[in-house]
């Protein structure tokens, strides 16, 4: 990756819809050599993709909250993305070091709701037990860090 490059990723960050000649003009390439670039990163996946963002409270789900999950043994990494891609409401699932083996994000309409994906959770043969902190208010949130002072 050149500057180049880390200017046209970080640009689409902040809008994935940015036209092709704006893109261009930004970095000073032509409008060919823009897309090309932009293609080679999909290619690569440096962009693995472009998607909507969407406000969890407008679309009706009220909490949000962070969900250790505490496993018996070890449980196959692919089953445990399997199961957990199968519940909507979590978001992002990353497995930790420290007490905990997995750090969940659940989304939910309402405190039942989130009571139920808990449960749901917790059913899991392989789920021990977990631990549940409700996120209140977003003090931040933003992509990765991309920008033309990265690493190289």
């Amino acid at each position: 990756m050149d500057d180049i490059d880390r200017q046209l990723v970080s640009r689409l960050v902040r809008d994935g819809r940015e036209p092709y000649a704006d893109l261009a003009r930004a970095v000073g390439l032509s409008l060919s050599a823009t897309k090309r670039r932009v293609d080679r990163l999909v290619d690569e996946g440096a962009i693995r993709g472009f998607t909507a963002v969407v406000d969890p409270v407008v679309m009706g789900w009220a909490l949000s909250a962070s969900v250790e999950l505490f496993t018996t043994g070890t449980v196959p990494f692919e089953r445990m993305r399997r199961d957990l891609d199968a519940m909507p409401e979590v978001v992002s699932a990353s497995t930790v070091s420290g007490g905990a083996d997995a750090m969940l994000r659940v989304v939910a309409s309402d405190a039942g709701h989130l009571e139920r994906v808990i449960s749901r959770l917790r059913d899991l043969p392989y789920v021990q037990q977990t631990n549940t902190v409700l996120l209140l208010s977003s003090l931040l949130s933003r992509p990765t860090p991309l920008t033309t002072d990265g690493p190289r």
